[in-house]
């Protein structure tokens, strides 16, 4: 299965790349949208809420740092999670007009899911390892 996650290219705060939901609810609760893209936003958001599984009213403790640092939503890209995806455009282009970047990355090992459902899964990204050193006898 391959996933798909849009997010944006500076860390937030807590050092996460936050994803487009974030970025464009931050635009909106900055006042910066135009009424044409507050109603897009408006709209959007209350049509993913009823339509879509909220991983964190599901479990509450989904994006907790200290149980789940870093975990982030991934859609699927199955067919049921097609029309979730098609709908990321709009947002995409409010982002866009406001100068914030956002990419889409594609992962087949998005890190240790801790969350899923048939549209989406959270995962905890997966730590690199740091390369060993050997002390060198002086």
């Amino acid at each position: 299965m391959t996933y798909v996650r849009f997010q944006g290219t500076v860390r937030d705060p807590r050092g996460h790349f936050p994803g487009v939901f974030a970025l464009a609810n931050g635009l909106a609760r900055q006042g910066v949208l135009t009424d044409e893209q507050w109603n897009f936003w408006r709209a959007g958001n209350d049509w993913y809420d009823a339509n879509y599984p909220d991983p964190s009213t599901v479990d509450p403790h989904v994006y907790d740092p200290e149980l789940h640092p870093g975990a982030v939503a991934w859609f699927k890209t199955s067919a049921p999670a097609a029309e979730l995806i098609g709908r990321v455009d709009g947002y995409l282009e409010i982002l866009t007009a406001h100068g914030v970047e956002c990419h889409m990355i594609r992962s087949t090992d998005p890190g240790k899911v801790v969350y899923e459902d048939e549209y989406q899964v959270v995962a905890v990204p997966h730590v690199p390892e740091r390369p060993r050193t050997t002390a060198r006898p002086a």
